[in-house]
């Protein structure tokens, strides 16, 4: 009975906590039959739940990043301003150091070549950056009859004067070629005719104003023009033989002339009078140059001797070297000057030195049969003012361009242009943008022979520069 009561007890909970289990039983299966149904499908829903409370999550902690990433920007704004501000002045500082410093070369540069000139010794380095002229880049002005004697170029580069043999001048505009005005030769002994030259001119000298033009014949006259409208103004008179050399003194109108009597004289173009007189060459005197000082240098011909006038002390200095007849000279600057003679030597020379400083033998070659062979004549040279570059002509069928080295100690072939002819004058334009040649069939001071395929003209030789290579740094 006991047992019975005890089966039945066991087997058959009590109605209510038994109903109340199996209630809950029942709950939760249900409720995790549910959660079943619900993650299976509904997947989808909670996939895009968990997206939106993840950004609901995030969101708050980026707005707490950028509060404290816009706290430090403002805590930092002033010294990173003031940085950049420091920044920016010390850039500037730079750069305006950089400025003074390139000023203060600059016009120590501009300083130390002022000093230089005014001492005669500057030599400015531009040779080497000379290229050498293609033939078909040679203008050729044709004009004259016969050969072309002598050259002058305006200071502003503008036009050329030309003269020769034919006893006419021409003024031609460098840029156009074309002739601006023609001097016509002058009849002996017509009267009311435009005057002008009846003899050979030998020579002709500008102004540095470009005022006044001046021009020598062999009829012993020396003549003054206006340059800009060649209109005669003046006839100077005093030589006893042909006028060979003229030259202005730079920066006034006082006028230095030579001639084949020997003698050198001074004349103040401006006041049309005549000064002094020199003398001191023992045979006739080719050629003349003068720059700013009171003084000038001659080429002495047959003499073989160059002099230096110092036209103040009237007094002299006598140079030797050459071993022919020097026919032509040019100053290089106050101190220094380069010379030509028919033995075919070009020769540098400097005032404190009775000797040449460099002496080019042969400097256009050697002609004739073998074993007679005779040095081409230099019949003209040329220097650009201040610099290491020089020019020389002859009748070797090319103009050679040269470097002197430092100290003007040396001379360095640099190229060969192409003329044809005798080369009576040569003279660099004051820029030294080109190189003008007056070419003729004949040498200026004689007939010893003839070049019957030489042009009479006037050839303008155009001399640009090599760019100059990047400095190092830049």
């Amino acid at each position: 009975m006991l047992a019975t009561a005890a089966a039945r007890k066991r087997g058959k909970p009590a109605s209510g906590a038994g109903a109340s289990a199996g209630a809950g039983k029942r709950r939760r299966k249900a409720d995790s039959t549910g959660d079943r149904g619900k993650s299976k499908g509904g997947s989808k829903m909670n996939e895009e739940i968990s997206s939106d409370s993840e950004s609901e999550s995030l969101a708050p902690r980026r707005t707490e990043e950028e509060e404290e990433e816009l706290e430090e920007t403002a805590q930092e704004k002033k010294l990173r301003l003031a940085k950049l501000y420091l920044e920016q002045l010390r850039q500037q500082e730079e750069e305006k150091a950089e400025a003074r410093e390139f000023e203060e070369d600059q016009v120590a540069g501009r300083l130390k070549e002022d000093v230089l000139e005014q001492r005669g010794r500057l030599q400015k380095s531009v040779a080497k950056e000379i290229q050498a002229p293609a033939a078909a880049d040679i203008r050729i002005l044709r004009g004259h009859q016969l050969s072309i004697t002598c050259l002058a170029i305006t200071p502003d580069d503008s036009a050329i004067f030309s003269a020769a043999k034919d006893c006419t001048i021409i003024k031609w505009s460098m840029e156009s070629g074309r002739k601006l005005h023609v001097i016509p030769r002058a009849k002996k002994g017509a009267e009311g005719q435009p005057p002008g030259h009846s003899s050979h001119v030998l020579c002709m000298a500008i102004s540095s104003d470009g005022k006044y033009l001046a021009s020598g014949d062999r009829s012993k006259l020396i003549l003054i023009w206006d340059a800009q409208s060649c209109r005669h103004l003046y006839t100077f008179t005093g030589h006893r033989d042909a006028v060979s050399g003229l030259a202005f003194r730079r920066g006034t109108h006082q006028l230095y002339s030579t001639s084949h009597d020997r003698s050198v004289k001074v004349w103040n173009v401006a006041e049309n009078s005549y000064v002094e007189t020199l003398f001191g060459h023992q045979d006739a005197v080719a050629a003349l140059d003068a720059l700013s000082r009171e003084c000038c240098v001659t080429a002495g011909g047959r003499d073989g001797t160059v002099r230096v006038w110092k036209i103040p002390e009237e007094s002299q200095l006598v140079f030797y070297g050459h071993q022919g007849s020097i026919d032509s000279i040019q100053l290089i600057n106050e101190e220094h000057m380069v010379s030509g003679a028919d033995d075919g030597s070009v020769a540098l020379w400097g005032l404190s030195k009775k000797r040449p400083l460099a002496l080019q033998r042969e400097a256009h070659g050697l002609r004739g049969e073998l074993g007679l062979e005779q040095p081409f004549w230099v019949s003209s040279v040329a220097a650009l003012l201040n610099t290491d570059l020089v020019a020389t002509g002859s009748h070797s069928s090319c103009v050679r361009l040269w470097q002197c080295g430092e100290g003007f100690r040396r001379l360095d072939l640099l190229c060969d242009i192409p003329l044809v002819g005798f080369i009576n004058s040569l003279k660099f334009s004051s820029t030294g943008d080109f190189l003008v040649a007056g070419v003729g069939q004949e040498h200026r001071l004689g007939r010893w022979w003839r070049i019957k395929e030489a042009r009479n003209s006037v050839c303008i030789i155009p001399l640009r520069r090599a760019p100059r290579p990047p400095a190092a740094g830049s």
